[in-house]
């Protein structure tokens, strides 16, 4: 079952126990600003076995996008997988994951996951590792830009005698808007201490309009230079965008190489790097 977040995300506290003990159903919760919970679910049982704190299932590791932000375009859907991996001595019976977006539990503005548990493989009769594919679509899930930056993961488990471990925040993760550099050197082939002049563009992602504007001013973006024949690039300078993304600055051609700008990326935007424009130099 997939619930999608509008401006009105979702509801409840992340109190999951009273949906995802052993037989409980679930059905998508109505319209709020709130994490899910129980309470907001069709069929769940009146009373939730709870064991005492040192018998409660235990969290050993979510992994979020493989470790890296979660980078999301103007206009492709994003999918990405989490890992929950967790133990009892009763075995592990389902796992549930979100990240959300907002000031507290109580007041989401951003919501990416499922009502369903993810699907959990025992790697032992005590410990399991459950998996999540979690998707994210700009204009839909991702409805404004001040959605970008830093999420909050909650995690639930249940172990089979019906022990729940709940987190509304585990931990932290970045979703960002995608960037983009171009760049260009000229003229083109170029004299051997000749001025060169490079140019560019950054832009983002803008998840309200679907298109890639330009970046505020003052952006700081790295020149890069590759000599032809070699692999590695070493900086030349660093600049700053103007209006709109802008990028330009010049340099004095030495050698046959390759020229790119590098940035370095915000808390809201991920980072890029162009591709290298080569340059001839007689």
């Amino acid at each position: 079952m997939r619930m999608r977040a509008t401006l009105a995300v979702v509801t409840g506290a992340l109190a999951l126990s009273a949906f995802a003990v052993p037989g409980a159903q679930a059905d998508a919760p109505a319209p709020g600003n709130r994490l899910p919970s129980a309470a907001d679910f069709a069929e769940f049982p009146a009373k939730t076995a709870r064991t005492t704190a040192s018998a409660l299932p235990t969290v050993s590791n979510v992994t979020i996008n493989s470790g890296k932000s979660v980078v999301v375009g103007a206009s492709a859907v994003k999918t990405f997988t989490v890992s929950v991996t967790a133990s009892h001595a009763s075995g592990i019976y389902s796992s549930y994951f979100y990240l959300w977006h907002g000031s507290d539990a109580e007041n989401i503005d951003g919501f990416l996951g499922e009502i369903d548990p993810g699907t959990c493989t025992a790697g032992s009769a005590t410990t399991s590792t459950c998996k999540f594919t979690v998707t994210a679509q700009p204009g839909w899930d991702l409805h404004a830009n001040s959605l970008a930056g830093t999420w909050k993961a909650s995690v639930a488990v249940i172990s089979n005698d019906g022990g729940l471990y709940d987190n509304e925040v585990y931990k932290t993760h970045k979703v960002q808007r995608l960037s983009k550099l171009t760049v260009n050197a000229a003229p083109e082939p170029v004299k051997k201490g000749a001025t060169l002049t490079v140019t560019g563009k950054l832009t983002r992602a803008d998840w309200q309009t679907g298109g890639y504007p330009g970046l505020p001013s003052g952006q700081s973006v790295t020149l890069q230079f590759r000599k032809a024949g070699t692999s590695t690039y070493t900086n030349v300078k660093g600049i700053k965008t103007a209006s709109g993304g802008a990028l330009k600055t010049t340099v004095k051609a030495s050698v046959d190489g390759y020229y790119r700008f590098s940035y370095a990326g915000i808390t809201s935007t991920a980072a890029s790097t162009a591709t290298g424009d080569f340059v001839d130099v007689k």
